[in-house]
């Protein structure tokens, strides 16, 4: 029996173990259309037993030594890479990915596990001065249930990242997956947990549509919301989390910059734009969006990123060696070739791409480009480069800064000091000089501003602590205290 074996979870969520689902749907390849499983979806009354299942359960489990929850965050790293294979197998064929960003997820899962192993025995407090004659302390608690939501571009690095330190810190979870990836963001976890020890009931995985979502952010045993999605879904979020006096930590979209100056090497620059707006179909919150590059270097740039384009194989990842898989479904094709359809009819060179067959969209390359380019504009969610020039470091400071997003920001050129100085004019979460604007590390906090988030809310230590437990003010003294009256 394979550890995905289907048999386990074949219409079932994971809640204290396998349940049936209210509901069930498939799980479809993008690349072929062919159903390759089944999957248990949930709906709100799923949701509001496994809230309150995991509020009886993070009890006991928040007790427990730290080193025993560390062994089982160490345990949850190891399995994954033993099953990376398994677990690989599914990303590509359920997400569209290709082996390699596949391969990254597995080995990011593994990290973020064992990063939140470290957490268990992080510090959690401190002394502080008090005008009375005690001890005073600040410390740090779990806060009790976490409801994750997360997306179906990267579904398992999206998901792990605050499941693992959420468990890790002495919460328990609630796990609501994008229904498209189910399988390599949803089941994969359970069963790796299941097999780590983990205690039942410590964490739940309840794939679901908008209804369990809302579920999840309304119910009462949860106390704080980790959401990675669109900014509109996360406006949504965020404005029913304050409701109902609720943090809501928002990793949301981006339109992210890659500046391109005069003194950069292009076929490098080339590159590393190509990279930043093609891996996996321009599916990537931090995707380059925008390519802004110096007047003196355009034509040639624009040459490289579309021969780069051309010569990019697009096809099934399961059955050929590509660089670019599937779109994840039609309407989301469709999004992004309006997008680019639009651009052409305002005005835009389609230099590269433009087209599609069944979900497979050729990486696209527009030039002659303004600021209010569709698909430069707006947030395409696909494998499109709208290229825009710029005159001096002061106009390309202020294109960069022309958005409501401030996820990612990269800066290309030789002079890394005048890189740093302009990237001090630009509000982004992350800033990569010398790199395109796709990056991740377990260790790194992340998170944007502006209409990308609320701040870098995952990964590192201190986010991570943030994140997931509450401050408390304890004081103790020797003798009761004695008042007045």
């Amino acid at each position: 029996m394979s550890f995905l074996d289907e048999s386990t979870w074949h219409a079932a969520v994971y809640s204290n173990g396998w349940v049936k689902a209210a509901g069930e749907a498939a799980v479809t390849a993008p690349a072929t259309g062919a159903e390759i499983g089944r999957i248990g979806i949930a709906d709100p009354d799923d949701v509001a037993r496994a809230a309150r299942r995991a509020a009886e359960a993070q009890r006991a489990w928040a007790t427990r030594p730290y080193p025993e929850r560390a062994a089982v965050l160490r345990r949850a790293g190891q399995l994954w890479e033993e099953h990376a294979a398994e677990v690989g197998d599914w990303l590509v064929r359920e997400a569209g990915s290709i082996p390699p960003k596949a391969g990254v997820e597995t080995e990011t899962a593994a990290q973020e596990c064992y990063e939140a192993a470290a957490l268990a025995s992080h510090a959690i407090g401190e002394i502080i001065p008090s005008v009375q004659p005690r001890l005073s302390l600040v410390r740090r608690l779990p806060v009790g249930v976490v409801g994750v939501i997360s997306p179906f571009n990267f579904p398992l690095i999206l998901a792990i990242r605050s499941v693992a330190p959420a468990l890790a810190l002495g919460n328990a979870v609630v796990l609501k997956p994008d229904p498209r990836t189910a399988v390599s963001g949803g089941v994969s976890i359970a069963r790796i947990f299941e097999e780590s020890g983990l205690p039942e009931g410590v964490l739940h995985v309840l794939p679901g549509g908008a209804e369990a979502g809302e579920a999840l952010v309304t119910d009462p045993h949860v106390r704080t919301i980790s959401f990675t999605g669109s900014t509109a879904a996360g406006k949504r979020v965020g404005e029913v989390a304050a409701r109902h006096l609720k943090r809501a930590h928002l990793e949301l979209g981006g339109n992210s910059a890659l500046i391109v100056l005069a003194d950069a090497d292009l076929d490098l620059a080339a590159s590393a734009g190509a990279w930043g707006s093609f891996l996996h179909q321009g599916q990537i919150c931090m995707t380059t969006g925008r390519h802004l590059v110096h007047e003196d270097v355009l034509e040639p740039y624009l040459v490289r990123l579309a021969e780069k384009a051309d010569h990019l194989p697009v096809g099934d990842p399961a059955s050929e060696q590509v660089a670019l898989g599937p779109i994840i479904d039609a309407n989301q094709r469709d999004k992004i070739h309006a997008l680019v359809q639009a651009s052409v009819e305002s005005g835009a060179r389609l230099i590269a791409g433009g087209t599609y067959d069944q979900l497979f969209y050729r990486p696209t390359v527009l030039a002659d480009v303004t600021r209010t380019t569709p698909a430069y504009a707006q947030e395409v969610f696909g494998p499109v480069a709208p290229v825009i020039s710029f005159g001096d470091v002061a106009e390309a400071a202020a294109l960069a800064r022309d958005t409501e997003y401030g996820l990612s920001l990269g800066i290309l050129g030789k002079d890394v000091m005048a890189a740093l100085a302009l990237a001090e004019q630009i509000p982004s979460g992350i800033v990569h000089i010398n790199d395109q604007t796709v990056g991740d590390e377990a260790v790194a906090p992340f998170g944007g501003v502006g209409a990308s988030g609320t701040g870098s809310r995952f990964g590192g230590a201190s986010a991570n602590v943030e994140a997931f437990t509450e401050t408390q003010w304890l004081t103790m003294q020797g003798t009761i205290q004695q008042y007045p009256f």
